[in-house]
This record gives C-alpha cells, sequence and structure tokens, in this order.
C-alpha cells in the first residue's frame, strides 16, 4: 500500500468509498476520450495582429469545422462570415449594427448555427470539461442548448423559448459572444509556443497579454526571449541588445507604449553626441509603422548607433571577464585600429565603413564615458522598474523551459549543440562536463538562477552574464551559430565577414538516424516520435520542406515575421496535432482585408486513433485512478475511515 499520510491527504479530497470510486469512473471515462488538439506556433516575432488571427481562427481549422457543419447547406461567402464572427466577435456585431442588419431573426439563426458547430468542436471533451471554459454567466443556458434531444417535441420548445428569452432581453450580442469565445477556446486543447516571441515585429507584448489570457500553454525560449529575459534580470548587454533591435526595427510603441521604457535620455544623449553624424548605416526598417511613439527616422538612427556602441563596450567587457565562454575573437572593437580605419577579423584587415566615433577612447576603447555610464544607470532602472515586463517575463519564466517533453514529442527552439563527428557538443563547469540532454538542463537552472535567485548570492552574478552568452555563443542551444556578426554587418562591406555558421545540428538532423539518438538522449521512443523545432525559417520558395528526416523532424518556423516573407515566400507554419493526424497549416501573410485561411494538410496519420489514455495526461490520471483505488481498499479494510456526513 502507498505512503498512508498520503492516503489519508487524498481522503480529505474524497472522503468516502461513494466518493472516490465515483472518481474512479470519471477520471476512466476521460481516459477512453479522443486526445485533445495541440497547436504548435513558432518565431512569432512581435507579430501580433498575424498570431491572434491564426490563434483565434485555429489556423484555419475553424473554417473545416464550419464547412463540415454546413458545406451543404449554406453557400460559401455565409460561412466566411460565421468564420470571421467567431474570429472577431465584438467588431462583426458592431459592424452589422451600424449597417442595421443586427436584427432578431438573425440572432436566432446565428445562435442556431454557432450551437451546432461548438456541440462539432466539443464532442471530444466531457461535459464537465466544456462547462469550464463556458463564461459562468451563461453556462446553464449553453450546456442547456448544446445537450438539447431533438426528438422531444417538448424539448424543442425549451430549446426555442432559451433562443427567445436571451434574445428579448437584450443581451443577444454578448451571447454570440460568448458562443464565438468558447468555440475558440474549444478548438485548441494545447499551444506551444516554440520560441522567439520578441523582436523585429511591432508589439510583442500584446501577444504576451494573450498568451497568458490562454487555458494552456507552455513555451520554449527562443534567443530573442532569453534577450528580453536577460535584461530583466538586469543584464546590460542584453539591455543594449533589446533597445537596439528594437530601435533598428522601429518598434518604439513595444518599449515606451508596451512596457513603459523611457528613451527620452537615449534620445537627448544620441542628439547630442551624434548631432552632425547623419548614421547612415543605423537606419531603422520600417516594416511597421508606429502608432503611440512616432520617432523620426534620423533621430532613430542616432539613437541605434548610440546605443549599438555601449553594446559592443559592454559585451567586450563581459568577454574579458569570461574567458570560458572562449569568444576572445569577438573583441571586434579592441581590434579596431582607429589611426588606419581599419578592424581586423579573424586574422585578416578590413576598411570600416564608419569611423565616427567620439565616444570611443582609442587606447581603451572599451571604456564607457562618463555620459554612457550615466545613461546606463538610467536605462536599466527602467527595466527594473517595469511592473508590465516583469510579469510577462514571471509568465515565460512559470510557462516555459529550453525545452519540453510532451505526448513523445520533444520541443525546443534551437538547436542540441552538437560537434562535426555527431557527438553532442559539450561544456565544462567547476570540473564538470555538460553535454546533451545535461547540457540543456544546465542552462535551464542558469536561466532560472539568473532571476530568481537573490542579489549577491554566489553564483548570481554569472548566471545573468550567462544570459549574454545565450544569446550569442557558440554552444548555446538556442542561437545555434558559431558566432553573431552583428559589428560585421554594421561596419564592414565585404560579405563574406557576414557569414554565420550554423551548428553542425542542423545538416546532421536532416538524417533520420541522429534524430533518433538526440530522442533517445531524451528518453522518448524512437517510433511515434518527433522533434519539434523553430529558429530557422524554411524557405519555401526555393522547394525547402519543414518535414525533414523521415518524418522525424519537424522544423517549423516558415516566417511569421515580416523581415524573413521574401525569404520564405510565406508567412510560417502551424503543426496542429490531433487525435487522429498530425497537420502543417501553411500561412499566407497576414492582411486584415482578406480571407487568410491557411492551406492545411496532413503529413502524419495516426495508425490508431490517439486516445487521452495514450498521452502524458492519460499517465497522469492512470497514476490518479491508482491513488483512488489504493484509498477504496484503505477504507474497505478500516485503516482509513469513511467521512459520512
Amino acid at each position: 500500500m502507498r505512503d498512508l499520510a498520503y492516503l489519508k491527504l487524498l481522503a480529505r479530497e474524497y472522503p468516502s468509498v461513494r466518493e472516490a470510486a465515483g472518481e474512479i469512473v470519471n477520471l476512466m471515462a476521460i481516459c477512453s476520450l479522443p486526445k485533445g488538439t495541440e497547436y504548435f506556433f513558432s518565431d512569432l516575432h512581435g507579430e501580433y495582429e498575424a498570431f491572434i488571427h491564426l490563434l483565434r481562427s485555429s489556423s484555419g481549422i475553424t473554417r473545416e469545422k464550419i464547412k463540415a457543419t454546413f458545406g451543404h447547406l449554406i453557400p460559401e461567402d455565409e460561412q466566411i462570415r460565421i468564420a470571421n464572427l467567431i474570429y472577431y466577435p465584438e467588431r462583426s456585431l458592431a459592424r452589422l449594427k451600424k449597417q442595421g442588419t443586427y436584427s432578431e431573426d438573425w440572432q436566432k439563426i446565428t445562435i442556431y448555427r454557432l450551437v451546432q458547430i461548438c456541440r462539432e468542436v466539443s464532442s471530444k471533451y466531457t461535459r464537465s470539461k466544456v462547462r469550464k471554459k463556458m463564461p459562468k454567466e451563461f453556462a446553464y443556458a449553453i450546456d442547456e442548448l448544446l445537450h438539447v434531444d431533438y426528438n422531444d417535441e417538448n424539448k424543442k420548445l425549451y430549446y426555442d423559448e432559451i433562443i427567445h428569452s436571451v434574445i428579448s432581453t437584450g443581451i443577444g450580442d454578448k451571447f454570440i459572444a460568448a458562443l464565438c469565445r468558447l468555440i475558440q477556446n474549444l478548438t485548441i486543447d494545447n499551444l506551444h509556443i516554440i520560441g522567439d516571441i520578441f523582436d523585429r515585429g511591432p508589439r510583442a507584448d500584446i501577444i504576451m497579454q494573450e498568451l497568458m489570457n490562454f487555458h494552456d500553454v507552455d513555451i520554449q525560449w527562443g534567443n530573442h526571449d532569453i534577450s528580453w529575459m536577460g535584461a530583466a534580470t538586469g543584464n546590460l548587454a542584453c539591455i543594449c541588445n533589446v533597445l537596439r533591435i528594437a530601435i533598428s526595427y522601429n518598434s518604439f510603441d513595444v518599449l515606451e507604449d508596451g512596457y513603459g521604457i523611457n528613451l527620452r535620455p537615449l534620445s537627448m544623449f544620441a542628439a547630442k553626441v551624434y548631432q552632425d553624424d547623419p548614421c547612415k548605416r543605423f537606419m531603422p526598417k520600417i516594416l511597421d509603422e508606429n502608432i503611440y511613439d512616432a520617432v523620426d527616422p534620423g533621430l532613430a538612427a542616432k539613437m541605434h548607433k548610440a546605443i549599438a556602441v555601449i553594446q559592443f563596450k559592454v559585451e567586450g567587457d563581459m568577454i574579458r571577464r569570461h574567458p570560458e565562454y572562449e569568444m576572445d575573437k569577438r573583441q571586434l572593437l579592441s581590434a579596431v585600429d582607429f589611426e588606419n580605419g581599419t578592424v581586423t577579423v579573424e586574422g585578416k584587415t578590413y576598411p570600416m565603413l564608419d569611423m565616427n566615433f567620439p565616444t570611443i577612447d582609442p587606447q581603451n576603447p572599451l571604456k564607457l564615458t562618463e555620459g554612457e555610464e550615466m545613461l546606463l544607470r538610467t536605462l536599466s532602472a527602467s527595466f527594473r522598474h517595469s511592473d508590465l515586463l516583469h510579469k510577462h517575463v514571471r509568465f515565460l519564466y512559470s510557462h516555459g523551459g529550453i525545452y519540453k517533453c510532451y505526448n513523445s514529442n520533444l520541443l525546443y527552439h534551437g538547436c542540441i549543440p552538437m560537434e562535426k563527428d555527431g557527438s553532442f557538443a559539450s561544456i565544462m563547469v567547476d570540473g564538470k562536463t555538460y553535454c546533451g540532454k545535461n547540457l540543456m538542463d544546465y542552462f535551464d537552472k542558469q536561466v532560472q538562477n539568473a532571476y530568481f535567485m537573490p542579489e549577491g548570492a554566489p553564483g548570481k552574478e554569472d548566471a545573468v552574464d550567462l544570459m549574454w552568452y545565450l544569446w550569442c555563443g557558440a554552444k548555446s542551444p538556442v542561437f545555434g551559430k558559431d558566432k553573431i556578426t552583428t559589428f560585421e554587418h554594421y561596419f564592414v562591406e565585404d560579405k563574406s565577414t557576414h557569414k554565420e555558421t550554423m551548428n553542425p545540428y542542423y545538416q546532421l538532423s536532416q538524417k533520420e538516424e541522429f534524430c533518433r539518438r538526440i530522442l533517445q538522449e531524451f528518453g522518448l521512443p524512437e517510433e511515434g516520435s518527433h522533434i519539434i523545432n523553430g529558429h530557422v525559417p524554411v524557405k519555401m520558395k526555393d522547394g525547402e520542406k519543414p518535414v525533414k528526416a523521415g518524418g522525424k523532424l519537424f522544423i517549423i518556423d516558415g516566417g511569421l515575421s515580416k523581415a524573413y516573407q521574401s525569404t520564405t515566400g510565406i508567412a510560417g507554419y502551424t503543426l496542429i496535432y490531433n487525435s487522429h493526424h498530425l497537420a502543417l497549416a501553411e500561412h499566407m501573410p497576414y492582411d486584415p482585408r482578406k480571407e487568410n485561411t491557411p492551406k492545411v494538410s496532413v503529413v502524419e496519420k495516426m495508425t490508431s486513433r490517439v486516445m487521452v489514455a495514450d498521452t502524458d495526461k492519460g499517465r497522469e490520471l492512470k497514476e490518479q485512478i491508482e491513488d483512488l483505488k489504493e484509498l477504496v481498499a484503505a477504507y474497505r479494510e478500516g485503516t482509513i475511515k469513511e467521512r459520512i456526513e
């Protein structure tokens, strides 16, 4: 028998044989249901409009459900109107009211249709689970409508009376909106974000709010997420990096309106220091216009250059403090010949494209000026005191990790660092070697330490510094390249210096044998398991496919970010895993004026329907069932006394 103390605790929740046995019946019934649908997204990069549309439309699956329910009854344009109502109920209802088409008849027909769709998407769940997702104020009415018996004439009258009462009391619009949100909630059971929520796009903060409102989500951190998390820990290099990237993509709204980061000190500093410098190489890429915080491109370029120079100084100092990073070759600011206007990269000398550095002392190029030090203190305080940023970062911690094993799938953003011979790359820390899964676990622990260890605790400073290494270090699993060539992109014309060599993982993982080795390393069965990976955009327009290694590897970064769409030819993928199959939804660039239904293709059919019992959740439920059986036995043997009320 299990630990008696544990069974006594369990008895508080199930104080009698009847209640414990009832829960056993309930859990066994849940195990016999089909598994819920999992959705996998990657590399959102602040594209909040596109992501929210995909989330609310379930990447095209809602349209399929509408077609399955009404395809033979109503025309295509009417199906599209129902779909848009489900995605954006408040917006659609406001438009209908303005057009004068929001009538009682329309409400009655719409409620009927939404109930039918809701019944379709809720069919694989228990009534209890569906009720938990319902808005409390309408739970009773929705539950009754979902389970009406059309063969019973009295029930049909009852059904009609519920709808009539909803409309006559003037709450039809709220009831319709509630049904729409319930359909959205039921279509996606689990949401997996395979990294890089932040940077490039306009509003990562809005995406974070949407994720926090979602019922079941996990996140595998990407290098851009780690950079923001590092900034929240106070890592100065990460703070500079976050600001540099946001400014370079004209993303002032996310900084100032989103997180309340005060950029005025930086703008004043940059305007003064670089007043006569056009900073042409630092002009921002304007993919999205700012709504709240428009900044003149010329001033933005000066701010961009100012923070980039400070970043190179801070990074150089960090490399000097940590010889174990093996990044001495990346101290390029120290490799500049200020007299001749050249820089030495990898032993070769190149002319610099820009030599206007009023804040750099050629004799000590990494030394911050007094003005730069004061600016960094101000910016650091702004990041430290941003309540919303820390709320979002804590959510990244509580719902995230470097990797996740779930339902026989291994999820991570970048790579498992490998050597060319196919062995796992290793690092040594305090005499201990880490590689493969152990390396991933080590980095995961250090990321936790960077934020949660008390200030001044042994190891805290090293953990905070490591956040920057994870952003761009050669053995970082979320970066996956030999180096980051930011400096060369700004200052060296020769494009050969811009090349960043991918970790050998990216070639090796395209072979099934290496994917099987990785799955085995993480304790997953080789058969029926997959690696789900983001980070590297799939260039579909060049014929590249997202499914690799004989179906063992899915790379689902297809370029949701506008910055990548000219390279990829599409706008990303959603991987959808339901009880029948794995499917890929291929996104088109988001345009709110057009119907944006992704193309969904089945890529792997399950040999038999996957039930809850076959999942990780099912295994948890089976353990609970065994615990409850032990409790029932203890009651019947008299070891624990029933509490009969």
